[in-house]
């Protein structure tokens, strides 16, 4: 019993451990959602005991957090930064969306985890998500009320527009492939085109 003991415990402070266990957690939630994946999922994804899992990291929550923490997390404070400086509004809108869909293809992985279900966690951590949904929406609502009252968007009802926008960038995520016929750089552009053309009516190339 001493020596299996002395061989999880040598498991647990194997160098790197913390990172293969936030890897193997971010593969897991990025496919299945926080929902679909379990502790037991994510050891059984490295070969370890949940125990290796708990010396790090105090629930299956505290992963998704840690994640979230290095990536979307720090997402609104990107996109309230690209807002910043000079252009007409038309400028600073396109400047928003390259940031945008940079820093979410960026991190793949955990922009795709954070768009999956927030069923099961705790109040404390869905307030979290919802807090950084809300800052979102309202950057590109504030954007979209500048550039109507400038008079390229017609809609009064912008919140709505801002979703709209908001679920075309959010849904590339979902279909995008590295190894397509686009690079990045060019399917950002594709996107920013029809944005702008579609809920600014801004020809490409402005």
């Amino acid at each position: 019993m001493e020596l299996v003991k002395d061989m999880v415990e040598l498991d647990k402070d194997k160098p790197g451990r913390r990172e293969e266990l936030l890897q193997a957690a971010l593969d897991l939630f990025s496919e299945n959602g926080f929902k679909g994946t379990s502790i037991r999922d994510i050891a059984n994804s490295l070969g370890v005991s949940v125990s290796v899992i708990y010396h790090y990291f105090q629930n299956k929550e505290g992963l998704w957090s840690e994640l979230l923490g290095y990536s979307v997390k720090a997402l609104p404070a990107k996109l309230e930064a690209a807002m910043v400086g000079g252009g007409h509004s038309v400028e600073r809108f396109r400047r928003l969306l390259r940031v945008h869909l940079t820093a979410s293809n960026y991190y793949l992985k955990e922009s795709k985890m954070f768009l999956s279900s927030h069923e099961r966690m705790s109040v404390d951590g869905n307030k979290q998500s919802k807090e950084i949904e809300r800052r979102i929406l309202d950057i590109y609502v504030s954007i979209l009320e500048e550039l109507r009252r400038d008079g390229w968007v017609k809609t009064e009802n912008t919140k709505i527009l801002a979703f709209n926008v908001l679920g075309v960038i959010n849904w590339q995520l979902r279909w995008y492939r590295p190894d397509g016929p686009l690079t990045g750089d060019q399917l950002y552009e594709e996107i920013i085109a029809f944005i702008l053309y579609g809920a600014v009516g801004v020809p490409p190339g402005r």
